[in-house]
């Protein structure tokens, strides 16, 4: 058959993927040495340098199972918990909770005084970085399909209207193997999330079942160490962080679904240039081997989805941004609020928070990795000056009501200038030192540069 027209094993026979990401996939030194796919349906190897559909089908598999939907989770899973399992990952003692419970029911208490919102939590636990992973994996799941969906349908879309006629069953295969790529990214993230934060709440978003306050022990004790304050003083602190956040999502219906919402809008707007990603991948591929799956997995990491962001993303990164700025600074505002007169190791342990915050860690980098969407407050001390100043000029009931709506919510024109975000609300009346007062509290530690600044500025307790 070698000398009939349209032989695979023709060395002069067009690959049918050429122009497209993956002309050195399936062209000569690609699996099976693949000219072309003419005798795809007959699963012979073609002759020298000719198809075979077994060996295609071995290659793959090595880097995919079959699964369900746009990403491999079980993949995913198993690989955050071997990165989990890298280190000790005790199971929290019954002290363990009770100490998270205690600590709970107090910071309940003294947040009662600082704002109209009452107790949004209903249970608490003491995690460890597996439990965490567990007790968090649906919200992520939400939170990541939609990326891997957006990517992996971009990826097949790359490929001209001809070639993807010609494929045909490829291109399904093709779209598992990069669900299994994107496994691999999502699985290293989270595994690498689990070995850092330190609640439930502790990135921002509601990662955990609605009502359930939890602290991750191990996570705790690490962050606790070289702090120069007691480790019961970081747990109340934390704790403290842990039921505002509760109390936040509980008495605001819509914040859930408005911040989860701008994640998956992210995604949906995202657009895949098949002119920009063919280059790349043209590039990259001259330099690896398509038959190492870990070589592969370098297409992912060098950015093969890391387009320009469209209109759409932009909107939605922008109410993201500004969503999860006002969160943590209603938070960070609000346990300042609690904890004042009561707590002298609170100062220094907030100074440690936002740093922490500021730095970033794996959640930014899971996302980045996948389309460039980061999870970090960048305008924390200007959204935690914004809420405290409408506190000391119109109470915490004023403060607190811009929740009823997301239409009432700051913008970022608000945060660039934070103190004059309704200047003209006056519901309780200061002293003119009394407002100074208020203000100076407001303004220690504070400013917009979440990577110097004040934040470099050593506090005391």
């Amino acid at each position: 058959m070698s000398d009939q027209p349209g032989n695979p094993g023709d060395p002069e026979e067009p690959n049918p993927f050429k122009g497209t990401p993956f002309e050195q996939l399936f062209g000569p030194g690609g699996f099976g040495g693949i000219g072309g796919l003419g005798n795809l349906g007959q699963g012979g190897a073609g002759g020298a340098g000719g198809f075979d559909l077994s060996q295609l089908f071995g290659q793959l598999q090595a880097m995919m199972q079959p699964y369900d939907g746009p990403l491999n989770w079980n993949a995913a899973d198993d690989l955050a918990r071997k990165t989990i399992a890298q280190e000790s990952d005790p199971s929290p003692t019954d002290r363990d909770a009770s100490r998270v419970a205690d600590a709970v029911q107090l910071a309940d208490h003294w947040l009662d005084a600082a704002t109209e919102f009452s107790s949004g939590v209903s249970t608490t636990a003491a995690w460890s970085r597996a439990e965490w992973l567990v007790e968090t994996r649906p919200v992520w799941k939400v939170l990541v399909e939609p990326v891997a969906a957006t990517s992996v349908a971009g990826l097949s879309g790359a490929l001209p209207e001809e070639v993807r006629a010609q494929a045909g069953p490829f291109i399904g295969i093709i779209g598992q193997a990069v669900g299994g790529m994107l496994a691999h990214q999502v699985g290293q993230g989270l595994g690498a999330l689990a070995g850092e934060v330190l609640t439930a709440s502790d990135i921002g978003l509601p990662l955990g079942a609605p009502g359930k306050a939890a602290l991750v022990m191990s996570n705790v004790r690490a962050f606790a160490y070289g702090l120069n304050v007691s480790e019961d003083d970081v747990i109340l602190y934390l704790a403290l962080r842990e039921a505002a956040h509760q109390r936040l999502f509980a008495h605001v219906p819509w914040l859930r679904e408005h911040l989860i919402g701008a994640v998956t809008d992210y995604a949906q707007g995202l657009e895949i240039n098949a002119q920009q990603i063919q280059e790349r991948v043209q590039e990259q591929l001259r330099n690896i081997d398509p038959t190492n799956p870990a070589a592969m997995q370098g297409l992912l990491e060098g950015g093969l989805f890391d387009p320009p962001n469209s209109p759409a993303q932009a909107a939605a990164l922008s109410r993201l941004e500004i969503a999860l700025a006002l969160v943590e600074g209603w938070v960070d505002e609000v346990v300042s609020q609690a904890t004042e007169g009561r707590m002298p190791a609170a100062t220094p342990l907030r100074e440690a928070v936002r740093r922490r915050r500021a730095a970033g860690g794996p959640a930014e980098q899971t996302f980045a990795a996948l389309v460039g969407l980061e999870l970090r407050p960048r305008r924390l001390r200007d959204a935690s000056t914004l809420w405290g100043g409408l506190r000391a000029r119109a109470g915490s009931e004023a403060r607190d009501g811009v929740w009823m709506h997301p239409d009432l919510l700051p913008t970022a024109a608000d945060l660039d200038d934070p103190l004059s975000f309704r200047a003209d609300a006056t519901a309780v009346e200061l002293s003119e030192d009394e407002f100074d007062e208020e203000l100076r509290k407001l303004l220690d530690g504070g400013g917009s540069d979440e990577s110097g600044g004040a934040a470099d500025k050593p506090t005391e307790e």
